[in-house]
């Protein structure tokens, strides 16, 4: 693996920022309140195999740096979700209690006669684990009241499994009733089944009390965030985080560069020679037939190349971002556009190569990053201009990313647009369970009862898995693993595929939008310092067509040049090009 040019760190310029044992406690960045951040909370109470990756990427992966933050906070996501295994864990362990006492007092035949070939634990586990599998081995001890039928299922199968735990559910009592109307003793088959409930109850009642008073909407917002437990582990990972997620500067992978700015959408590219421009008077270019001028005329021939300095690609970023602003400050005078909200910041990303406590994030050491990386052009080290729009709530978040360097009499410009699609719809429960959970404890009650089958195996699947990350990560030491770059990002992992006809139009807008200031910029370069634009010109209205994109080529093409033109041979559309 490649390093980095200028290495992030060394023992001289090392910062006290970067201390792994500073303090966690410090007031959340802005994006910590924002919505997206409180229904990643919310979500690991819901769905456990979220709950798992999120864990599993922060904690048991601990050799990687956090993926960039974009518009959430992952520190109280991890806090809530180590919470949530805890008091889960927990849950498991009492249950698993109760089911001991249940098998040894069947087996040593303790006030258990039973008219079934099977001994009553092995009737109720088998209640248990149809239950839990017809709702999904995705669910959680905290179930949030509908099935979850996999979509493997079809036909009659999937017909019939949401019936099938009612009905083992009912064959189970209807024996019990059965041993007990013969005079049989089976006061175990009777006790032990309500002695799952209570549990399973007060978890309920723990995770109804966590969004009322913590996630609700005014409580996430006035109130102070949850902090990770008091180890040196957590302690190390919790400054580690906080010192990464809303840097200037990420740490990538060649193979998976930008994780956690989204779903690439549409990206393309832009690569001219430079070329300065004639001039003759008021004319921009002479007539391809006229005859050549005499010599005495010299005010013909092309300007001299040492008359201007060459083009910069800090100059042409210097360009871009005033126009960017100028975007946002006209949207918040003007409407209520999300505009009024975009972010534009330049940040410079470096190859995977230092572990990670020695990767310096000091503010001194980030800014000679970006002024050595921008316009360099070099293939470990890339400087960026980040420019984003939270929108929707942060539930659509769109993303520039944009990279100019100006080398070998070339200017290269990339622009790679990233799109994070919304936070799962079923995290949206907590502000129903914020604004009706607990009123009836009665209902409260039947739930319990009747969701304790499937809740009391999903804890037992549950805590096998807490013991089993617990004990890999003691074994491991990540910490002393191998240098390794973002796998997984905490908001990409709770997000669906899917968008709205509205999201699909509100995306396609800004990301126009952007790009438009952005070609401005670059063209208002190029005219500075008398380079031609005709070429880029006509780049720009074939990206605009959608006819030039990283990865698209195969089957598109640029037309460029007088009364050229260009065939795209999936939509059979022509597009005609004027002077190149």
């Amino acid at each position: 693996m490649p390093v980095p040019e200028h290495p992030a760190t060394s023992p001289s310029n090392t910062s006290p920022s970067a201390d792994p044992f500073s303090s966690s406690d410090t007031p959340p960045p802005e994006h910590g309140r924002s919505e997206a951040t409180r229904l990643l909370c919310a979500g690991v109470y819901f769905d456990g195999q979220f709950r798992r990756r999120v864990i599993q990427e922060l904690v048991e992966h601990e050799e990687r740096p956090i993926a960039p933050s974009l518009g959430y906070d992952a520190l109280p996501v991890l806090a809530h979700a180590l919470q949530a295994r805890r008091r889960e864990a927990q849950t498991g362990l009492l249950l698993l209690a109760v089911w001991g006492v249940f098998v040894g007092l069947d087996l040593a035949g303790v006030g258990a006669q039973t008219l079934l070939p099977i001994p009553w634990f092995l009737a109720y586990m088998a209640v248990c684990v149809v239950s839990w599998l017809a709702r999904g081995t995705r669910s959680s001890l905290f179930t949030l009241g509908r099935s979850v039928i996999k979509e493997a299922t079809r036909g009659r199968l999937k017909a019939v499994l949401p019936v099938l735990p009612f009905v083992i559910a009912v064959a189970y009592w209807a024996a019990v009733l059965l041993t007990l109307f013969r005079g049989g003793d089976a006061w175990i088959a009777v006790v032990f089944p309500i002695l799952l409930v209570p549990p399973v109850w007060a978890y309920r009642t723990h995770v109804v009390s966590v969004m009322r008073h913590q996630l609700s909407r005014d409580a996430f917002t006035k109130g102070r965030p949850p902090v990770l437990p008091a180890t040196v582990q957590f302690r190390r990972i919790g400054a580690a985080i906080a010192r990464e997620q809303h840097a200037r500067l990420a740490i990538y992978d060649p193979f998976r560069p930008f994780v956690g700015a989204g779903t690439p959408y549409k990206p393309w590219s832009v690569a001219m020679e430079l070329k300065q421009k004639t001039w003759a008077g008021s004319e921009e270019r002479e007539e391809a037939d006229s005859p050549p001028r005499p010599q005495p005329l010299s005010f013909t021939k092309s300007r001299p190349e040492t008359d201007i300095a060459p083009l910069t690609g800090r100059e042409v970023v210097d360009l871009i971002k005033p126009r960017l602003e100028a975007l946002r400050t006209s949207a918040a005078a003007t409407s209520r556009d999300r505009l009024r909200s975009l972010e534009v910041e330049e940040l410079v990303y470096l190859p995977v190569g230092l572990p990670r406590e020695e990767v310096d994030y000091a503010p001194d050491v980030i800014r000679d990053h970006l002024d050595r990386a921008v316009g360099e052009g070099a293939e470990a080290r890339r400087h960026f201009l980040r420019v984003r729009v939270g929108a929707w709530d942060e539930q659509v978040a769109i993303c520039l990313l944009v990279r100019i360097h100006t080398q070998g009499g070339m200017l290269v410009l990339e622009v790679a647009p990233h799109v994070l699609t919304p936070v799962r719809p079923e995290f949206k429960s907590v502000d129903v369970l914020a604004a009706h959970g607990g009123d009836s404890p009665l209902r409260d009650a039947v739930r319990g009862v009747l969701t304790s089958p499937s809740a009391g195996c999903a804890a037992g699947v549950a805590l096998c898995q807490t013991a089993v990350s617990v004990f890999r990560t003691w074994l491991a030491m990540p910490q002393y693993a191998l240098p390794d770059a973002p796998a997984a990002s905490v908001r990409e992992l709770g997000s669906v595929a899917e968008l709205s006809l509205f999201q699909e139009m509100d995306i396609s807008r800004y990301v126009k939008t952007l790009q438009d200031r952005i070609a401005n910029g670059v063209q208002e370069a190029l005219r500075n310092k008398s380079y031609e634009t005709g070429v880029f010109d006509q780049y720009i209205i074939n990206v605009g067509e959608g006819g030039v994109f990283i990865g698209g080529m195969s089957g598109g093409a640029v037309a460029s040049g007088e009364r050229a033109s260009a065939k795209h041979t999936d939509t059979s559309t022509e597009t005609g090009g004027g002077r190149g």
